[in-house]
């Protein structure tokens, strides 16, 4: 399986499909292609679909154990000059949202147009407490720490309390722009949440997509937080992505 050296790190990916550059990004529990399992097969046919593992994360091999979602959207930044992609089409889930408006902020030549899942573009650390690693060892989820052991070893090398202590500081933390720096994301963005998640919901959807002039909202009838997952309702966020970028193509074709 394909690694790629970029900012003192080895990042793992897997690359597949044809077409225009899409980049999925994972949220902070999960990795690559695993967080994106119900996009695969439609959007390999008409896009070049890569799914890195994050610093920290999965099979990404770091000699340090520390990371934040900015610093993650400086090594996507850096993967893209590793393999020569000049512009990509960027998905995001739950912290990979995030990841993608930091890169849309700081890097918007980069960045042809943003979807995000389940993030809103703010704080939303409720439940957070649920994930401290002293947590889950008084309430017995040894199943959710084994996940989480063998999920990540590559990237922890066993240290599994400090990587969730790592994820619960930046699900406290980030995404931190300002309204200012939001407003200044200048690539056409989507914006879907399930209509129960509790990490983005509606209001703060529609204070976002105020902020970003070419940006627009899907609420999803009935899903939570894992809304492009299977048994919530992948086929509907899987149509509604692939026609945004459908219209972008037209566009660009009508220039």
């Amino acid at each position: 399986m394909p690694y790629v050296q970029c900012n003192n790190l080895e990042m793992y990916y897997e690359q597949m499909g044809v077409g225009d550059p899409v980049l999925f990004l994972h949220s902070g529990f999960s990795r690559g292609i695993l967080a994106f399992a119900s996009q695969i097969l439609d959007f390999q046919s008409k896009y070049t679909c890569y799914f890195p593992d994050f610093r920290g994360h999965g099979r990404t091999r770091s000699h340090s154990l520390e990371w934040s979602t900015p610093q993650h959207s400086e090594d996507i930044i850096a993967f893209l000059d590793q393999l020569n992609i000049p512009k990509v089409h960027l998905i995001g889930y739950g912290m990979g949202g995030g990841v993608a408006l930091y890169c849309a902020v700081n890097h918007p030549q980069r960045i042809a147009s943003l979807t995000s899942i389940g993030q809103s573009g703010f704080i939303a650390s409720m439940g957070s407490e649920e994930f401290e690693p002293e947590w889950l060892l008084q309430n017995d989820r040894n199943a959710f720490i084994n996940l989480m052991k063998e999920r990540h070893m590559e990237a922890h090398r066993g240290n599994w309390q400090q990587f969730l202590r790592q994820k619960v500081s930046d699900w406290r933390t980030y995404p931190q722009l300002s309204d200012e720096q939001l407003s200044d994301i200048s690539c056409p963005a989507l914006f879907i949440a399930g209509q129960h998640d509790p990490y983005a919901p509606e209001e703060a959807l529609k204070r976002v997509t105020t902020l970003i002039r070419d940006s627009r909202y899907v609420i999803v009838p009935g899903c939570g937080h894992r809304s492009h997952m299977n048994r919530e309702n992948p086929v509907f966020v899987n149509d509604t992505i692939l026609q945004f970028l459908e219209l972008l193509k037209n566009e660009v074709r009508a220039i």
